[in-house]
C-alpha cells in the first residue's frame, strides 16, 4: 500500500472518529458530565487558595489531591460551555490513545491489532461510555499508567516510577502498582516515584501555605472516610465491602468477610507475582489484574472504574485458544457478568437484582482466576 493510501484511510479513519464523538456529545454527553463540574470547581478554587473539601458540595466533593486541582486548572480559563467541550475532546482523545495503548502492549501477540481493538470496545464499551457521560479521568489515569508500562519496558525505569507518582495524583489508588513497580524498575524506579511523589505533596503550598496544605491534606483524607460509608450499599458499588454488606447485612460480620475477601485477593497477587519468572513479559497481566482490583478493594469501587482493568481482559482474550474449554467457560461467564450487566439488556427487574446480589464482583473474581490460570499455565 502506498504512503498515500495510508494517509487517506488514515484522514479517513480520524473523520470517522470526529463525528462519531461529535455525534455522541451532542445526542447524549452533554446531559452529563457531572464529574466535570467537580474539576471545573476545584480548578477556580486552587489557585485563589479556597479550600477544596467543603462538606457542602454533597455528594460531589472533590475526593483527590490538592496538586490535581492545579493541573486541571485551565478549565476555569475559558467559559463553563466551552470547558466542558474542551473537557469531553480531551477524554475521547484520551480514550482513543488509551484503547490504542492496551492493544499495542499485549506481550507476544496471538490476535490482530485489529481484532484486540475491536474486542476492548466490545467488552470494554460500557465502562468507556460511562466516563465519558461522567466526565471522569480514569481514562487520563489509564494514559499515564501505560506510559509507566511502556517505559519500564525499554528499560525507562525512572520514567516508569515517575508516571506512577503522577498517576497517584490523578487518583491515590494508583498506589496499588507499587509492588509492580518495585519488581518491575527497582531501587531506580521506586527512587523517581518518591521524589517525584514528595515535591508533588509539597508544591501546593505555593498557594495555600504550608499549614495550609497540611490542613488540604487533611481535608481530603476526611472527606474519603467520611464519604465512604454513604456509598457502601450504592447498585454502581462493586467493592467486596459492598458485597458482603448486601449479602449478609451491613456491620461486623460484613466488615470482617469483605476483609478476608481483600487479604485473600492480595494473596493471590502475591502468588501471580512469584510466578513471574515463567514468562518473559510478565508485566502486562500484573499490570491489568492490579488495576481490576482497585474498585473491588475501595470502599467506593464503583463499576466504571473496570475500564481499568482492559489489559486484564485483553489478556485473557489473546489467550483464549491456548486455554482449556473449562477455563474458557469461566472467562465467558466472567467477561459477561462484567461487561454486558446493563439495564437496557436485562430489564428493570434483572438489572435491580443482579446489582443487589453484585453480579459484577463475581464476575470480577472470576477474571481474577483466569488470570491466575494464565500465569499459572506460564501463558501471559
Amino acid at each position: 500500500m502506498t504512503s498515500r493510501a495510508i494517509s487517506a484511510r488514515f484522514i479517513a479513519l480520524a473523520l470517522i472518529i470526529v463525528s462519531f464523538a461529535t455525534l455522541l456529545y451532542v445526542v447524549k454527553i452533554h446531559k452529563g458530565m457531572v464529574d466535570f463540574e467537580v474539576y471545573r470547581r476545584a480548578a477556580i478554587r486552587a489557585p485563589a487558595a479556597i479550600n477544596l473539601y467543603q462538606p457542602d458540595d454533597g455528594h460531589y466533593q472533590y475526593k483527590y489531591w490538592p496538586l490535581f486541582a492545579f493541573g486541571v486548572a485551565p478549565l476555569a480559563w475559558a467559559d463553563h460551555d466551552t470547558a466542558r467541550v474542551g473537557w469531553y475532546a480531551l477524554s475521547f482523545f484520551l480514550l482513543c490513545v488509551y484503547v490504542w495503548g492496551a492493544m499495542r502492549l499485549v506481550p507476544d501477540p496471538r490476535l490482530s491489532r485489529r481484532a484486540l481493538v475491536w474486542f476492548a470496545i466490545l467488552f470494554m464499551g460500557k465502562f468507556y461510555a460511562r466516563e465519558l457521560f461522567l466526565g471522569q479521568t480514569n481514562i487520563l489515569l489509564g494514559v499515564i499508567l501505560f506510559g509507566a508500562l511502556a517505559a519500564a519496558g525499554r528499560g525507562a525505569m525512572k520514567t516508569a516510577g515517575a508516571c506512577i507518582a503522577l498517576a497517584v495524583f490523578v487518583k491515590p489508588y494508583a498506589l496499588i502498582l507499587l509492588p509492580w513497580l518495585m519488581l518491575a524498575t527497582g531501587i531506580q524506579g521506586l527512587a523517581a516515584f518518591s521524589v517525584v511523589l514528595a515535591a508533588g505533596v509539597v508544591a501546593p503550598a505555593l498557594s495555600y501555605g504550608w499549614s495550609g496544605n497540611i490542613d488540604q491534606m487533611l481535608g481530603w483524607y476526611r472527606t474519603v472516610t467520611d464519604t465512604s460509608a454513604p456509598q457502601l450499599m450504592k447498585e454502581e458499588n462493586i467493592s467486596f465491602a459492598t458485597m458482603w454488606a448486601k449479602w449478609v447485612g451491613p456491620g461486623q460480620g460484613a466488615r470482617v468477610m469483605a476483609t478476608a475477601t481483600s487479604l485473600l485477593a492480595v494473596a493471590v497477587t502475591a502468588l501471580i507475582f512469584a510466578w513471574r519468572r515463567r514468562v518473559a513479559s510478565p508485566s502486562y497481566l500484573e499490570f491489568g489484574l492490579l488495576l481490576m482490583l482497585v474498585p473491588v478493594l475501595s470502599p467506593q469501587g464503583w463499576d466504571y472504574l473496570l475500564l481499568l482493568s482492559t489489559p486484564a481482559i485483553l489478556c485473557i482474550v489473546d489467550r483464549w485458544r491456548d486455554t482449556s474449554i473449562p477455563w474458557r467457560v469461566v472467562a465467558a461467564l466472567g467477561i459477561f457478568g462484567m461487561s454486558f450487566t446493563l439495564f437496557d439488556l436485562l430489564g428493570r427487574y434483572l438489572y435491580s437484582r443482579a446489582m443487589q446480589i453484585n453480579v459484577v464482583t463475581i464476575a470480577v473474581i472470576l477474571v481474577v482466576a483466569c488470570l491466575t490460570n494464565l500465569r499459572r499455565k506460564a501463558l501471559a
